[in-house]
């Protein structure tokens, strides 16, 4: 059975860490990559790990996901809020889809509230900072099984 689960995380998720750590918290993305790894190797996960501030790329990964992926993990930052282009992607994807944010969206600017993507997700999971990768694997291992 396809256990192999692509984690995707979109723009500015690169300065993890150093971007508004009051918000984001000061953990690395290498670091939430290490600990996703560690968690997925315990679950029986195949873990493929990517970031792109391109949302082109991010689309295409998502499409490359049909052919190789069980499930998507994604936190798509700040196309959650503007980009049907990736809703319209993950609605190509058949397996279970959830959707991770770091800080609470729903506690933030107004814009921030909407989420595209939360139109597709089997799930969402919101203000647990990177906990909520961690979370969201658990829940995929779960509905994969």
């Amino acid at each position: 059975m396809n256990r192999n689960v692509f984690v995707l995380n979109g723009p500015n998720l690169n300065l993890l860490g150093q971007r508004e750590p009051h918000i984001y918290g000061s953990e690395t993305l290498e670091g939430v990559k290490a600990a996703c790894l560690a968690l997925g190797d315990a679950l029986g996960l195949d873990l493929d790990f990517r970031q792109t501030n391109r949302e082109y790329e991010l689309i295409d990964w998502v499409q490359e996901a049909r052919d190789k992926a069980a499930a998507i993990v994604i936190n798509p930052a700040a196309y959650t809020h503007t980009s049907v282009a990736l809703l319209d992607a993950l609605s190509s994807f058949d397996g279970p889809v959830i959707e991770v944010h770091i800080s609470n969206i729903h506690k933030r600017e107004e814009f921030r509230h909407h989420s595209y993507v939360s139109r597709r997700a089997d799930g969402v999971i919101a203000g647990c900072g990177t906990e909520g990768y961690q979370l969201a694997l658990r829940r995929i291992a779960t509905l994969l099984s």
